[in-house]
């Protein structure tokens, strides 16, 4: 099929219209949380806010706001130089909300707060006056500047949080009991060499009963003398764990890999369009069973059997309902068959625990903070070949999201979204807020401050730094939808 058809299959397919919906409504609200976390602790410190813009307005805006001159424009250019310049001399000295434009811009990727005396990707040093004046960012002490800067990454994960926290209010939290899950708990390398198997289902720890994966019972486990477990749905096996076993575990922990975790059959969810799987006659619901010679009971066994079999065609054994069935399917040159796998509460049975608006806010945050650990912990595979290439932009981004509508998982997405921005914002890059940080906290400890200039070339180089990872990750999007 030629480039021109895939596109027009794209574009004339419902869910393709529905993920970009969704993607836009999630970034828009993560851009504007973040925004208005850097904004709160502007107005806080009475820093005055030129602009506070929700997408961008390259020469035009779809609303334009000006509450101290009442100037309104709805869906004209953006006013001239003469007009922004009587905007900004309307504005007395001390700082109001009312000094601020507040707008929607036309291009729906993202938005900006324009703070007064800051240097940014839309100030320069020969943009600012010679005399920094009180209510401009620069003349404020470092530590208030430090507050500002954090605003946005703070508020991102408060916004996180905050999601999380209504996901189990609402909806309760969704348990698979060990009992339940058929195919048992996968096990770090630290497990394995005590003696547990992939496979196997824990029963006891020093003989109190378990019975779901959650923070208590993996504690439990760790620091429990003896485990028992179910083995091949038969046999109980008693395990004895060494006295350090919990700093064993816990180095696997720092390196990404958890004690143990839920083994995920691989029952499709969704296919890549042109891709092995569709190909090859897969359909949603199957479930792949055994990659050549090699049995797939999860997602862990699966992967290293397509490694095996990079750009060839390889035998899949795979179940349809009740019935057993066997094809040939092409494996790219990645190890992938271009299949999202179906959750596993959808899969096993499920058990939903209900919790009160007290008990939903510590719930909340303990998985905030577990979604950010886990995904810092991730982000040392990046710097790997494997980890470059599967980096992905708005198009990877957007196919996370459900084909249908569903507000459970727009939520749980959107958070995750929102503990992915927090993180990547506080990296020591100049033009992220890291790199603001990393530059405010040496001249909090050493008392030097970067000049105007410095900090204008600095971001220059962050931007260019940043622009060429962003094309980088679109550009993997983009091959990845020619060669389908």
């Amino acid at each position: 099929m030629s480039f021109f058809q895939n596109l027009a299959e794209m574009f004339g397919s419902a869910s393709f219209w529905v993920k970009t919906l969704e993607l836009i409504l999630a970034l828009s609200l993560l851009v504007i949380v973040h925004e208005l976390g850097h904004y709160s602790f502007a107005r806080l410190f009475s820093i005055r806010v030129e602009k506070f813009y929700m997408f961008f307005n390259p020469k035009f805006s779809l609303f334009r706001w000006h509450p101290k001159t009442g100037h309104l424009r709805v869906c004209k250019p953006n006013p001239d130089a003469d007009t922004e310049k009587e905007e900004q001399n309307a504005c007395g000295e001390k700082s109001s909300w009312r000094d601020t434009v507040y707008g929607i811009g036309w291009v729906p990727l993202g938005g900006y707060c324009s703070i007064a005396g800051m240097i940014d990707e839309t100030t320069k040093a020969e943009d600012l006056s010679e005399q920094a004046q009180p209510w401009e960012f620069r003349s404020r002490p470092s530590w208030q500047r430090l507050l500002v800067m954090i605003g946005g990454v703070l508020f991102n994960f408060l916004l996180a949080i905050v999601i999380y926290a209504g996901i189990v209010f609402t909806y309760g939290e969704m348990t698979i009991n060990f009992t339940d899950a058929t195919e048992g708990m996968e096990f770090c390398q630290s497990a394995h060499k005590v003696g547990f198997i992939d496979g196997d289902i824990p029963l006891t720890a020093d003989g109190k009963p378990l019975t779901y994966l959650n923070s208590e019972t993996l504690q439990a486990v760790l620091m429990a003398k003896t485990v028992t477990v179910l083995r091949n749905h038969r046999d109980t096996v008693t395990i004895n764990l060494p006295t350090d076993f919990v700093f064993q575990a816990n180095k696997d922990a720092e390196a990404g890999v958890p004690f143990m975790n839920y083994r995920m059959p691989v029952v499709i969810a969704q296919m890549q369009p042109r891709m092995g799987a569709e190909k090859a006659g897969l359909k949603q619901g199957d479930r792949i069973l055994a990659v050549g010679n090699d049995t797939t009971p999860g997602y862990t066994q699966l992967v290293a059997a397509l490694d095996k079999h990079k750009s060839q065609t390889v035998r899949l054994h795979y179940l349809r309902g009740n019935t057993h069935h066997f094809t040939q399917a092409e494996v790219d040159e990645n190890g992938k068959l271009g299949i999202q796998l179906t959750d596993p509460t959808k899969v096993f049975k499920v058990n939903v625990k209900k919790y009160n608006i007290f008990q939903s806010i510590p719930r909340g945050i303990e998985m905030g903070w577990d979604k950010m650990t886990s995904y810092v912990n991730s982000l040392k595979l990046v710097a790997t070949p494997e980890g470059a290439k599967s980096l992905g932009g708005f198009g990877a981004i957007g196919s996370i999201f459900p084909d249908k509508w569903n507000w459970l998982d727009f939520w749980s997405i959107t958070a995750f979204l929102s503990v992915i921005l927090a993180v990547m914002n506080i990296l020591p890059i100049p033009i992220l807020d890291g790199g603001y940080v990393l530059f405010l906290l040496i001249e909090m400890i050493t008392g030097w401050k970067p000049g105007e200039r410095f900090m204008t070339i600095s971001l220059n180089i962050g931007l260019a730094l940043l622009v060429m990872l962003m094309l980088y990750a679109n550009l993997n999007d983009f091959y990845r939808f020619l060669i389908k």
